[in-house]
């Protein structure tokens, strides 16, 4: 079969529309879980604080990093990082202090009142995965199918980044 050919420029073109497909659902996905992220805080009247926010709390978890290891982690943006770790300081969500070695960089750790925001969302995954497994929306295989797919899109995202630019 060759490249040019009416079934493999179909095929080709299957493919495309399916990977679009899953850029628009991974797109979706990330808003939906903010908005989910959203509502709960909502529900619990805590509305100070933005989903954004909450999903830095519980990534950070028992953890001191900096702004760039979180953006090193994959997590967030430059300077969107920067921002909410600047008002979650503010707010009393996180301690920081300047690095002893470095004194531009600054580490960040959760407050109490910061664990308290990463045990919700905790709660709330914790929740969500009971319930997709309960109602037999995804079993183990299924999540670690999907798991296993994602990591090989990021690594192929990843190799493009490093290797093309």
């Amino acid at each position: 079969m060759s490249l040019h050919s009416p079934i493999a420029e179909s095929s080709r073109h299957g493919f495309m529309s399916g990977y679009l497909e899953s850029l628009s659902l991974v797109e979706r996905l990330h808003r939906l879980l903010l908005d989910v992220i959203k509502d709960e805080f909502e529900r619990l009247g805590v509305l100070d604080i933005n989903a954004v926010q909450a999903l830095l709390l519980f990534n950070v978890g028992d953890n001191e990093v900096t702004a760039g290891e979180l953006k090193s982690r994959g997590y967030y943006q430059g300077s969107n990082v920067s921002y909410n770790l600047k008002k979650l300081v503010e707010m009393g969500y996180m301690h920081h202090q300047r690095c002893e070695m470095d004194r531009r960089s600054v580490r960040v750790r959760l407050t109490e009142r910061g664990r308290d925001v990463r045990d919700v969302v905790t709660d709330l995954f914790g929740r969500h995965a009971s319930g997709l497994q309960d109602k037999g929306v995804l079993g183990p295989d299924g999540i670690d199918q999907i798991n296993h797919a994602l990591k090989r899109v990021e690594r192929y995202w990843s190799d493009q980044i490093r290797y093309i630019y």
